[in-house]
């Protein structure tokens, strides 16, 4: 008999998620009903969107109720198989959640595919979820041109640092923001963005000038509030706002001020449209195909950083909040399976 471990949420955060937002538990992982499969849990990959899902309201998708096991993408290995399509030591991705074991049916799990050279988590780092969101958001939405400029902010993340190295493989001049020296000498001088902000030390507005000359063409939004405002000041002519995440605001106990200078989208005949990689599953294989070949050629880097301990998880989401990470975090719950 396998015991499954496992964090239910137990109430609504307001603010920062708190570990007491979370309850263990231990509970007897259930036998299999035909067509279903038992994955054991590798990697579960931490989201700004597990905050959304938090929410008493629906987002994109139903928030996770009280009392259930909180919603997370998460790669693993099958164990056992009542299906004919997914056979023990084969390895998926799906929403297995904060736990030890999952228990869904197989058409809920999507079969990795063999990548010579890529370890298991640049399936969260550079492909998966993390990289169609950079690729389709800026290639389909933001519609770059060489020569233009765009802005990424949240640069140092895992959308952002992808999104950046992207608009420079298509020839566009990158401005990245992020919060620490650190950050920025990374995502400059090792990711080749053409320039850095640290907006906690930076007077913002000044910095964009000073760094767009010839205005901002595309931005890749991820954070929102005063940071978007100020690049609302400096859009071009027929500029694209990619809107990928307002994560300024989602622990904000109070409403948000939109924006003061909304009114330059009219002047600058800009369009703002926002989005969600899932609508883009279908066109995966698009992605991958792509990102793999640049990673492959040296043209795209990715950094991770992982967190051993199913237990740490609700220690360690508010990194994706507070600053304190660069690239994709990720919590390793299991060893991975020896291929």
């Amino acid at each position: 008999m396998r015991i499954n471990r496992q964090w239910l949420v137990a109430s609504r955060p307001v603010g920062l998620i708190k570990e007491s937002d979370f309850a263990w538990q231990e509970a007897r992982v259930p036998d299999l009903a035909r067509d279903q499969v038992l994955t054991r849990v590798v990697h579960v990959s931490l989201d700004p969107a597990n905050r959304g899902w938090l929410y008493e309201q629906d987002t994109y998708i139903p928030a996770v109720a009280l009392g259930e096991v909180m919603r997370g993408l998460a790669i693993g290995v099958v164990e056992e198989s009542r299906d004919d399509t997914l056979h023990p030591g084969d390895l998926v991705q799906g929403m297995l959640g904060w736990q030890q074991y999952a228990v869904l049916p197989a058409s809920a799990l999507t079969r990795l595919p063999d990548l010579p050279g890529l370890p298991l988590t640049a399936h969260f780092g550079l492909l998966g979820h993390i990289g169609l969101t950079a690729y389709f958001g800026l290639l389909d939405i933001g519609r770059p041109k060489a020569g233009e400029t765009l802005v990424v902010t949240g640069a140092a993340g895992a959308v952002g640092s992808l999104a950046g190295q992207i608009g420079k493989i298509v020839g566009c001049r990158v401005v990245g923001i992020a919060g620490t020296e650190e950050k920025c000498q990374w995502i400059k001088n090792t990711l080749g963005f053409d320039a850095a902000i640290n907006y906690k030390t930076d007077p913002l507005i000044e910095a964009l000038a000073a760094c767009c000359p010839d205005g901002i063409d595309i931005d890749f939004e991820n954070v929102g509030g005063k940071t978007l405002d100020a690049i609302l000041s400096l859009i071009n002519l027929r500029a694209r706002i990619v809107l990928c995440g307002l994560i300024s605001q989602y622990n904000a106990t109070t409403p948000v001020p939109g924006p003061m200078n909304f009114v330059n989208l009219l002047i600058k005949r800009a369009r703002v449209e926002g989005f969600i990689v899932v609508d883009y599953f279908h066109r995966s294989g698009e992605a991958v195909a792509e990102l793999a070949k640049w990673f492959k050629e040296g043209k795209i880097q990715y950094r991770v950083e992982v967190v051993d301990g199913l237990e740490n998880a609700p220690k360690v989401i508010n990194r994706l909040f507070d600053g304190s990470h660069m690239g994709k975090l990720i919590v390793r719950v299991s060893e991975e399976p020896s291929l």
